[in-house]
């Protein structure tokens, strides 16, 4: 019987140091792993995402395959900004170039500047109204409606989330999602994302909630719901502009992470919206199988 091994590292990410932000696996040399040993492998590790890298289709651009542990995601974000940190370490990409990571929502171009990797979205927000109100989500919450600021709206930038603002950072400590409301009021919009925020002008504090293997997770950094919040934040902003927020996430659960959004709008009325963030490398190992 023939044993194949395949090398994967660790890394936390919208962090620069160990054991804060978000943790990653990516595998580096992916190329011929098929869809069901990627799945497996990234149920086997359990962590919010695993990274399958194939081999460069041309200088500095590398296709990538994002996997939760039930599912394969189009795009998601701290799995691009670790995974480019990642292959500029192992040389395997040149960080005076821009960096191409070939994902299944499109293209995604990296830049680094100084020890942060940016990442601008392949697509442009999109803005939907959400199954939620106020009344339905401050019972999912285990809040009361005053707590919660707005109306509750649904953004994309590839990856769609529930985006509900709160009025401090103490009922953010204090949201818990309740299962059985999640079901009735969540999931019948197949939207299965939940990103609380708190907004006090440039700095935003954050918490996702989100299903996986039939049960509800929190997540501590999500670059994808970042940029569909930063892009929501920038709808509601006028004419030419470009405007910056700092989110902080992971702190209810001893993972602290930044994640910095920048978002562009040009005469033409075209947003860019751009995500960034550091990463620290804090293993590696390798994963076998028989065949």
């Amino acid at each position: 019987m023939k044993q194949d091994s395949h090398r994967y590292l660790l890394l936390d990410v919208f962090s620069g140091r160990p054991f804060a932000g978000n943790p990653l696996a990516v595998f580096p040399e992916a190329e011929g792993m098929d869809d069901s040993r990627m799945q497996a492998i990234a149920k086997e590790l359990n962590l919010s995402e695993t990274v399958f890298v194939g081999a460069p289709t041309a200088a500095n651009r590398f296709p990538v395959r994002i996997f939760t542990p039930s599912t394969e995601l189009p795009f998601a974000g701290h799995p691009t900004v670790g995974t480019a940190h990642l292959l500029v370490a192992l040389g395997m990409a040149d960080r005076q170039q821009s960096l191409t990571l070939q994902a299944r929502v499109g293209d995604l171009k990296v830049s680094f500047e100084d020890d942060l990797a940016y990442f601008t979205t392949a697509q442009p927000v999109e803005v939907d109204t959400s199954s939620l109100v106020r009344s339905t989500a401050a019972g999912l919450l285990g809040l009361t409606p005053s707590q919660i600021v707005s109306e509750p709206a649904i953004a994309s930038c590839g990856l769609p989330f529930h985006l509900i603002e709160l009025d401090s950072r103490e009922t953010l400590a204090h949201a818990q999602p309740s299962a059985s409301l999640w079901l009735q009021h969540v999931s019948p919009s197949h939207v299965e994302q939940v990103y609380l925020y708190v907004n006090d002008g440039g700095a935003l504090n954050a918490r996702m909630f989100s299903t996986e293997l039939g049960g509800l997770r929190e997540d501590p950094a999500t670059g994808s719901a970042a940029s569909a919040l930063a892009g929501f934040l920038a709808t509601h902003q006028e004419g030419i502009g470009h405007w910056k927020w700092r989110i902080e996430q992971g702190v209810e659960m001893g993972r602290p992470s930044d994640i910095l959004t920048e978002v562009q709008r040009d005469d033409a009325g075209i947003m860019t919206i751009r995500i960034g963030g550091q990463a620290v490398i804090v293993g590696e190992g390798r994963m076998y199988s028989r065949s």
